[in-house]
C-alpha cells in the first residue's frame, strides 16, 4: 500500500508565499508509485484548510477553501482531523513533510507538534529547528566548531527606547557598514545594510518589526556560498558541493531572491585555496553542533584571501524552482524525486537511531 504523506505549506510567517512556492515543487517531485499525498494550507491568519490540488496552490484559490483541518496531537491515533459538511472524520498519515519556511513552521513549534503525535517527520527536530531559527543561538551553537563568524552585538527591542545607547554601543563595537537582522526571520525579511546612524537607527525599527531580538553584524566582504547537507541520525551527514550567490541587489534580499530576475546562482564556482572542501566540512560541522536531522542549507562568506565566514543555517530550505538546496544534490546526481523520497524515508526512521 502507498504510504500516505501529509503536506503542510503555507504558514503565518513572512515567507508564506515561499512556502507555498516551495510546496508545490515539492508535491509535483513526490513519487506517486510510493506516495499518496495529504495537502493541507495554513493562512496567514492561521487557518488550516484541507486542500485537494496542487493546482489550487498554484492559484492561490486553496485560501478560500471551506474544509477544515487540525493535527490531532493523540499518538495513538496518528491522524489528522477533517470537517466539512458531513461531519468530522480522520485521516491517518504514515509521515509528514513539512515545507514551511520562517516562523510557525521552521522554528520547532510544528515539530513539537508531530512528536506529540508520534507522526515521523522530515527535517529536524525541535531543538535545531529552534535553534538554527535564532540566529543568536545558531551562533553559540555553531562556536563550538571553532569556525569563523561576524563579530556582533545583539539588541533587545525594549533596548531601542534608549535609541542613542543602542547606537552609541553598536559604534564601539565596529564601524559602518552594519548589517542588521531580526534574530528569528528567514529570507532575509527584516535584514538591513546600514552605512550611517541615520540608516542604523531605521534598520534597527525594521527589524523590531519582525522579532524581539535583533543581531547587528560587522560586513563581511566576500562572496555568498551555500551549501546543502542531508542526514544524520543513524545516518552519515553528506555535504553537496558549493553553489554562489550573484545578488542583484546591495545584498542577497527578499526580492533579490525571489522577484529579481537579475540574481544569479552558480552551482561549483571556482573558488580561491581550499574553500570549497572547507565549507563543506564545515556544513557537516555546523549541522551536527545543533543536532541536525534530515535537511538543511548552511551559507558562507568566502572571502579574498580564501577565509570561510559561516553566516547562517536553515534548516527547512527553499524548494522553489530557483532554490539553492535541491539545485545542489541534483548537480551530485540526485534528482529532485529521489532526494524527496530520500528525505521522507529518512524522516521515517527518526526515532530509530
Amino acid at each position: 500500500m502507498k504510504k500516505k504523506i501529509l503536506v503542510l505549506f503555507g504558514g503565518q510567517s513572512s515567507e508564506h508565499v515561499v512556502s507555498c512556492m516551495s510546496a508545490v515543487n515539492v508535491i509535483k517531485n513526490i513519487d506517486a508509485s510510493r506516495y499518496e499525498t495529504v495537502l493541507i494550507g495554513i493562512t496567514e491568519d492561521g487557518r488550516w484548510l484541507l486542500t485537494d490540488s496542487v493546482e489550487a496552490i498554484e492559484d492561490g484559490s486553496w485560501r478560500e477553501g471551506t474544509v477544515s483541518a487540525l493535527l490531532l496531537p493523540d499518538a495513538r491515533r496518528q491522524c489528522v482531523l477533517v470537517q466539512d459538511k458531513t461531519g468530522v472524520r480522520e485521516i491517518p498519515v504514515d509521515a509528514a513533510f513539512p515545507v514551511l519556511h520562517g516562523l510557525y513552521g521552521e522554528d520547532g513549534t510544528v515539530q513539537g507538534l508531530f512528536e506529540l503525535a508520534r507522526i515521523p517527520y522530515v527535517g529536524c527536530g525541535v531543538l535545531a529547528s529552534a535553534v538554527s531559527m535564532d540566529k543568536l543561538s545558531t551562533k553559540i551553537l555553531a562556536a563550538r566548531t571553532g569556525v569563523r563568524q561576524a563579530a556582533y552585538v545583539p539588541v533587545l527591542r525594549g533596548e531601542l527606547k534608549e535609541m542613542d545607547a543602542v547606537v552609541r554601543r553598536i559604534e564601539a563595537a565596529f564601524g559602518y557598514p552594519v548589517f542588521v537582522k531580526p534574530s528569528n526571520a528567514g529570507s532575509s525579511r527584516g535584514v538591513s545594510r546600514a552605512a550611517d546612524r541615520e540608516q542604523l537607527e531605521k534598520a534597527l525599527l525594521l527589524a523590531a518589526e519582525h522579532d524581539r531580538r535583533i543581531l547587528v553584524e560587522e560586513q563581511i566582504v566576500g562572496r555568498e556560498v551555500e551549501c546543502a547537507v542531508f542526514g544524520g541520525g543513524a545516518e552519515p551527514v553528506i555535504a553537496s558541493g558549493v553553489g554562489e550567490i550573484l545578488a542583484a541587489a546591495e545584498f542577497y534580499d527578499f526580492e533579490a531572491k525571489y522577484y529579481n530576475a537579475e540574481s544569479k546562482t552558480v552551482v561549483g564556482p571556482v573558488l580561491p585555496g581550499n574553500a570549497a572542501e572547507e565549507i563543506r566540512k564545515k556544513a557537516r560541522e555546523i549541522f551536527a553542533a545543533v543536532d541536525g536531522y534530515g535537511l538543511a542549507r548552511v551559507d558562507f562568506f568566502v572571502t579574498e584571501d580564501g577565509g570561510v565566514v559561516f553566516n547562517e543555517i536553515n534548516t527547512m530550505p527553499g524548494f522553489t524552482a530557483i532554490s539553492m538546496y535541491p539545485m545542489l544534490f541534483e548537480a551530485a546526481g540526485m534528482g529532485k524525486q529521489e532526494l524527496i523520497t530520500r528525505l521522507i524515508e529518512h524522516g521515517m526512521k527518526r526515532w530509530e537511531a
